[in-house]
């Protein structure tokens, strides 16, 4: 069984901010694929079905972003998920808007949600996709940013953006992590290098 992760923040006054991006893209696999997403275990609420001729829990964690491991960690211990077999769908503030990067492992860079699962779970060893939301002006506080609602410009392209995890997520759980980098990395103008 493969776990599909998206981070975010629970309650409807963060529902269309760029820190629910994880949120956005598990509920757009569990409607392109019927699950519902319904049932409530270890603070988050997941839903299982089949993506990919695979079996997948999805989960949105319920404890605020900077807890996201205190839902994943026993999430995955019940359901005896191994960490690679784990695909984290987050916002990425050092990433432009619309851009999304595949990586099979890697440090937090600075994402409170990244640094608690990586804390609980001992281990950076996992998949993840990263989603640009940088809005490509300066901004006096990121925080405050990741936690207000889209621009009207952001939102003309948010379900491009939403679709494009979607896919990457689909693309990791049928085919590997190594197919799904060499199919979505590709660097957007502006992006500043990886950090490996």
């Amino acid at each position: 069984m493969l776990l599909v992760a998206g981070l975010g923040n629970p309650g409807e006054q963060y529902a269309a901010t760029p820190h629910n991006m994880g949120f956005l893209v598990v509920d757009r696999l569990a409607a392109r694929h019927g699950i519902r997403m319904t049932r409530k275990e270890c603070q988050a609420i997941i839903g299982q079905g089949n993506i990919g001729g695979k079996t997948v829990l999805l989960a949105k964690p319920q404890t605020y972003m900077n807890l996201s491991g205190v839902a994943i960690k026993p999430l995955m211990e019940r359901n005896e998920i191994p960490p690679s077999n784990l695909i984290l769908v987050y916002d990425e503030l050092d990433l432009p808007w619309g851009s999304l990067r595949v990586r099979p492992k890697g440090s937090a860079a600075g994402h409170n949600g990244i640094t608690d699962v990586i804390a609980k779970l001992g281990t950076q060893e996992f998949p993840r996709i990263r989603l640009g939301v940088h809005p490509g002006h300066p901004l006096s506080s990121g925080k405050d940013y990741l936690l207000s609602r889209f621009s009207r410009q952001q939102n003309e392209t948010l379900d491009a953006l939403v679709d494009l995890g979607a896919d990457a997520a689909e693309s990791m759980i049928a085919e590997g992590v190594e197919k799904s980098m060499a199919k979505f990395n590709r660097r957007a103008q502006g992006a500043t290098p990886e950090e490996e």
